[in-house]
């Protein structure tokens, strides 16, 4: 099976199709950095839109997410705009967790991994 790498660098690749399956890497809010959680899980989301729409995935084939958040205060607010965007009736696993990120201005990241449509 082949391996596809999309926006890799020296360190990374925001996404790898394996497969029939699509792995993300954790993405930030680039374009809200420093702005509310709820900005930034917005963004967030755009961000993984985009890029499953790159190989003509979406949202509705959302296997797994996992979303750090750099306080757990700060839960009902991203969950807000989550609960707004997941598709219904196709919410994946998911798992939650207080972390600190990578810089002060992110308060959230999420990675999911993802279904190619057949």
């Amino acid at each position: 099976m082949t391996i596809q790498r999309y926006e890799s660098g020296e360190r990374m690749s925001q996404m790898v199709v394996h497969g029939n399956t699509i792995y993300l890497a954790g993405q930030v809010a680039q374009k809200a950095g420093g702005e509310s959680v709820a900005n930034q899980t917005s963004n967030i989301l755009e961000q993984i839109d985009g890029l499953l729409a790159t190989v003509g995935s979406d949202k509705s084939h959302l296997l797994t997410a996992t979303i750090w958040i750099a306080d757990i205060a700060d839960f009902a607010e991203m969950n807000g705009v989550w609960d707004s965007w997941v598709s219904p009736g196709n919410a994946p696993c998911r798992a939650c967790v207080e972390a600190k990120l990578a810089a002060p201005k992110f308060t959230v990241e999420i990675m999911v991994t993802a279904a190619l449509p057949n």
